[in-house]
């Protein structure tokens, strides 16, 4: 009887270890075809930057490798237009716009996290409530401030309207949380003051969310383009982003698809590598700030 017992036993073992496995085959095919979905137009981009612009435009069906890569597109991309300098003013805009903005969003992270006023509670919920409001009005809004001050056609006017984020101030306001009260308490008895202890406790426990931020705002800043095409239309002030237009429009012409594609490239590769050297940092950031405990 006791044999039996472990024969059946045995029996549903196998099999739910059989069906465990069939169960992860499927859900790694099924991963592997969604990376690929994903990692195609990547891999369409790159193949298509190092076609020439004969070779591209002569083939009646489109082909998924090539045997004559070449890389004067990359070189068209420097010297059609002064990507050199878009790329610059990209650095000079994103630098200055994340290291402003976290001059503002730590302090009121650390303000509603940790200090009691009065209001507190209201002001942060209203103050959360600004991010019902459609992006299109506050683009509206900023342009005529920008306008009025004169500062079109200006780093300023650039980087002003992009250096707070109230979801990065609660994103990190959720992290500086689940930091003990103790440690607060015991810091101002030993007369700590409340910058001192932001800067010596705070801060450094909540590294990863901070790197985070630094990152996702460096991404943001990267990839915008609907503020900087409204308020530049000098060229001296145009970013990667909007240098594209410049360089489809003036540049390269609208049918040199592989010239552009080199350009599109060459301004992706820094994200992209700051992505993969990162990425666990942001997943890790992430799942800090958004859970208590």
């Amino acid at each position: 009887m006791q044999t039996t017992s472990e024969n059946r036993f045995d029996a549903v073992a196998r099999a739910a270890k059989r069906r465990e496995k069939i169960g992860k085959t499927f859900l790694y095919l099924f991963l592997t075809v969604w990376a690929l979905m994903v990692l195609f137009p990547f891999y369409w981009m790159l193949l298509t930057s190092v076609k020439s612009y004969s070779s591209y435009n002569g083939e009646y069906i489109p082909s998924f490798f090539t045997l004559h890569p070449t890389l004067q597109n990359y070189l068209d991309a420097f010297t059609a237009v002064p990507l050199g300098r878009y790329f610059t003013n990209t650095i000079i805009f994103t630098l200055a716009t994340t290291a402003l903005m976290l001059l503002v969003i730590i302090p009121a992270a650390f303000a509603f996290s940790r200090l009691e006023f009065k209001g507190k509670n209201l002001l942060f919920t209203l103050f959360l409530s600004l991010m019902m409001i459609p992006n299109e009005l506050v683009v509206i809004t900023n342009f005529q401030t920008i306008t009025n001050w004169g500062m079109r056609n200006t780093f300023w006017g650039l980087i002003l309207p992009s250096v707070t984020s109230v979801f990065y101030i609660y994103l990190l306001k959720e992290n500086f949380e689940q930091i003990p009260d103790e440690l607060y308490k015991a810091a101002k008895v030993d007369g700590t003051s409340d910058f001192k202890y932001l800067l010596r406790v705070m801060i450094p426990i909540s590294r990863p969310t901070i790197i985070t931020i630094t990152i996702l705002k460096v991404i943001e800043c990267w990839n915008s383009y609907v503020w900087p095409r409204l308020i530049t239309d000098n060229e001296k002030y145009f970013l990667v982003s909007n240098g594209i237009q410049e360089i489809r429009e003036n540049g390269f012409g609208r049918e040199n698809i592989p010239a552009m594609m080199a350009a599109v490239v060459v301004i992706s590769v820094p994200l992209i590598v700051l992505f993969l050297i990162f990425h666990k940092k942001i997943m890790e950031g992430v799942s800090r700030g958004g859970t208590k405990g």
